[in-house]
């Protein structure tokens, strides 16, 4: 059986939002200022919202995935190295010195 598509942009679902009246207010002023309805801010905020949220997860996912694949291989940087490391790249990006070369991973252990 076919499904026919809504005429609504993206599939939009109606829902119903009970704001406390001081956070209406302040939403609506933040709105206005940034030049969109109410409606408009509300959806870019959770929008951002659900990005944001997707990116740490993502984020999270990567570093266990990192700390696995460092632990089973043995190699990787120590802090006092990627701290420094990072801060000649700080110098390097204010046009202090020249790009610091890569690290290179060591044994730990």
């Amino acid at each position: 059986m076919e499904q026919k598509m809504s005429n609504t942009p993206a599939a939009s679902k109606p829902t119903s939002l009970k704001l406390p009246a001081d956070l209406k207010t302040q939403l609506e002023d933040v709105a206005q200022n940034a030049g969109l309805t109410l409606h408009a801010y509300m959806i870019q905020t959770l929008a951002d919202s659900v990005r944001r949220t997707r990116l740490r997860e993502a984020f999270a996912l990567d570093a266990m995935t990192a700390l696995r694949d460092m632990k089973t291989i043995g190699l990787g940087h120590e802090l006092g190295d990627v701290r420094a490391y990072f801060s000649k790249l700080a110098s390097h990006r204010e046009g202090l010195q020249p790009k610091p070369q890569d690290l290179l991973p060591t044994r730990l252990g």
